[in-house]
């Protein structure tokens, strides 16, 4: 559709139904959401030319919800797309050349037929487009030049996952344009980490780019490392009744790079004991049957974070069989568990090396305070020892817990969201 009449379309409304479900909001916030995309579309033009036959795609940031450092055992974890993304408005190029410009940054330009890795360009994001494109490649499919406009609201360092949503983003349009939207949402997913892991040079796991090209609730089981299972739980979020409030404890992650890696570490000699790889593979029973042992030989804070690995790796089914039974409460139950064992068993709220600094301990003390009585639930957020905290609010309760906690945190730092159901999408 010519860019013209898709700014006539998104102004007179013919949007508003995808709009207000993509982004589970009323009609009285659709129009912030037209803005938005109305201003990419103009932003389009300035770079890449007026009357230019354009699409425009949608990515999400991701919410880790169950299964706290279990991935990395090749454990279960449960995982949302959340109602922030990132989104692109693109034309097909005949000059086999790919440029994409993102909001805020310089633009990457690449041509389609060189795709090998290029060390200088680790760690930027010329290596995730290169990196997907190759995957397509040497996936059949004959890939081509596009021109892109992307913008995102995915907060950055929130641990909502803005990286996996511009991959899934790039794979997306690519699939589309290049390849019929053949290729499946997981496969998306797997190329996404695939560009990440050999391009970009970051040994991620799939957890991030499956929760955002799938959508809505997502589990997966990493046992089988090559053949991961991917499964969408369907569950209508907007109308439990509850709010997700993403908390910035405004705590530095800077310094706590031998924390993040302890975690793995400790876990693995655990495993390594039984003569496995990761704690995935050891009975649990065995386990317990030796901690004796396991105390002299790993130390207790091995012993511990197996513990809270064996724990928290079967509260996703719990988590999981609560969702389908449509069951908030004893989901909720099973969040607040999941967020003692991390404190307790995982000890990942602060970093023994920083004592004085436990912004993330306050805030779970604040939460537990402001949400007793209310039936809200908490946990500490992806990686841990700095960074944010997760709650699930009840809606007639947010507005106070939002003002309590802002209070302390300094204004800004709740971010209320909900669970998007669609993960990586065309929009027009």
């Amino acid at each position: 559709m010519l860019s013209a009449k898709v700014k006539e379309w998104i102004t007179q409304g013919k949007l508003d139904e995808n709009l207000s479900y993509l982004y589970v909001c009323g009609y009285e916030k659709v129009a912030d959401y037209r803005k938005r995309l109305l201003l990419a579309v103009e932003n389009f033009e300035k770079l890449f030319g007026e009357g230019r036959d354009i699409h425009i795609f949608s990515a999400p940031g991701r919410t880790e919800v169950g299964g706290n450092h279990t991935d990395h055992q090749r454990g279960r974890v449960l995982a949302a797309s959340v109602n922030l993304d990132v989104i692109a408005v693109v034309s097909a190029g005949s000059s086999g050349r790919v440029r994409v410009k993102s909001e805020g940054y310089p633009m990457d330009d690449l041509s389609a037929k060189e795709l090998d890795i290029k060390e200088s360009e680790r760690n930027k994001s010329v290596s995730l487009i290169r990196g997907i494109l190759s995957r397509f490649s040497q996936l059949g499919h004959t890939v081509g030049g596009f021109d892109a406009y992307t913008t995102s609201n995915v907060l950055a360092g929130s641990g909502l996952s803005s990286s996996a949503a511009f991959e899934v983003l790039i794979g997306t349009v690519v699939n589309d344009l290049f390849c019929g939207g053949r290729e499946s949402a997981l496969k998306i997913a797997q190329i996404g980490q695939y560009a990440e892991n050999r391009y970009f040079g970051k040994p991620c796991g799939l957890m991030d780019q499956a929760a955002s090209s799938v959508g809505g609730f997502v589990t997966i089981d990493f046992r089988d490392a090559e053949a991961p299972r991917v499964e969408q739980v369907h569950f209508d979020f907007a109308k439990c009744g509850y709010a997700l409030c993403i908390i910035d404890t405004k705590g530095s992650h800077s310094d706590l790079t031998p924390d993040y890696a302890a975690v793995p570490a400790e876990m693995r000699k655990v495993a390594a004991f039984f003569g496995k790889e990761v704690l995935s593979e050891v009975d649990e029973e065995t386990f317990y049957q030796n901690i004796s042992a396991l105390r002299e030989k790993t130390g207790d804070r091995a012993v511990l974070r197996a513990i809270h690995f064996f724990s928290d790796n079967a509260r996703v089914l719990k988590e999981v069989a609560a969702l389908k039974d449509n069951d908030f409460e004893t989901f909720k139950r099973q969040i607040i568990e999941s967020g003692y064992s991390s404190y307790m068993y995982l000890q990942n709220v602060f970093s023994p090396a920083h004592v004085q600094e436990q912004g993330m301990s306050l805030t779970l003390a604040l939460c537990q305070k402001f949400l007793a009585g209310k039936g809200g639930a908490y946990r500490v957020h992806g990686g841990g020892f700095a960074g944010t905290v997760q709650t699930f609010v009840p809606q007639d309760s947010l507005g106070e817990f939002v003002e309590k906690m802002e209070a302390v945190l300094g204004k800004g730092s709740c971010h209320t969201l909900s669970i998007r159901p669609v993960g990586g999408t065309k929009m027009i």
